[in-house]
């Protein structure tokens, strides 16, 4: 059964999600001139850069928090439902968070997809409902 907290803890996974991708991507802003001789010492260089970076590090900060909701409310709500709404909500918020950042939207292809992305969370939400319907008045009869 899907519930107003399970749909809105998918809601915040999404935010969390959506609208830290383009702030994390302004946060990798200048890691292309960290440069060292080895790999091991490039790749300690780069975790270095990227974890005393602010503009980085508190936007995948907020991610992993949204990752921690995620991860919880799998473990109530369905998969069929879940995997899709918050997946699909996320791209949602990227694109509008870039937008208000001043990144490329995309033009008229994009405001279709995003359209037809909220009619498919829309029929997945509604079938979810109704399956739990179906479920309650069965198990009311036996």
């Amino acid at each position: 059964m899907v519930t107003v907290v399970e749909l809105l803890s998918l809601l915040l996974v999404s935010v969390l999600w959506g609208c830290t991708n383009p702030f994390l991507k302004r946060g990798t802003a200048g890691i292309e001139n960290v440069t060292k001789t080895s790999r091991v010492s490039q790749l300690l260089a780069e975790v270095k850069f990227l974890l005393l970076n602010l503009k980085y590090f508190i936007p995948f900060l907020l991610n992993q928090s949204g990752s921690l909701v995620y991860y919880y409310t799998l473990s109530t709500t369905e998969l069929s439902l879940a995997v899709p709404v918050a997946n699909s909500l996320t791209f949602l918020c990227t694109l509008l968070t870039g937008k208000l950042l001043g990144e490329e939207f995309g033009g008229k292809q994009a405001v279709a997809g995003m359209f037809l992305t909220m009619v498919g969370i829309t029929l997945c939400v509604i079938s979810s409902i109704e399956d739990t319907g179906k479920q309650n008045m069965t198990q009311s009869v036996h």
